[in-house]
């Protein structure tokens, strides 16, 4: 088996009309397919996220998972006003190296922007070593 990369991320949803409006209107993904009361489909950037309206969406999970998008450092101050004036909920503070800003779409699902790449992670750890921290080159 040999694993080349992540195909898609699927997120279940409470009311997919909503949550198509909020990905398609307040994140800006772009939308290439609906099925009416099923599913949607989006891309950020080259990447596959789908919804799916789910009978039973248990909202707002205690657990730390959540969807991580990239946005790009010089407009991050500027996509985190449009999701604060959105009237997202914010779910935690940013306690990473990076600018983050984490929040629930409308059906509880963890989600996050992000200014930083695994790479700047990286060089964050190396700069800042750590026993508890091993890294692989």
């Amino acid at each position: 088996m040999a694993i080349t990369g992540i195909n898609h991320v699927t997120l279940s949803v409470s009311d997919l009309d909503q949550s198509f409006k909020f990905y398609r209107d307040v994140l800006g993904l772009r939308p290439i397919a609906k099925r009416t009361k099923r599913s949607a489909y989006f891309l950020a950037g080259k990447d596959w996220i789908a919804l799916v309206q789910a009978k039973g969406h248990v909202a707002e999970s205690p657990l730390y998972s959540h969807l991580a998008l990239t946005v790009d450092a010089a407009h991050f101050e500027g996509a985190a006003e449009r999701l604060r004036s959105s009237g997202v909920k914010l779910w935690q503070e940013n306690s990473t190296p990076g600018d983050s800003l984490y929040f629930l779409d409308p059906s509880g699902n963890k989600l996050e922007i992000h200014a930083g790449s695994w790479e700047s992670r990286l060089q964050w750890l190396r700069d800042h070593p750590s026993s508890d921290v091993e890294i692989y080159d």
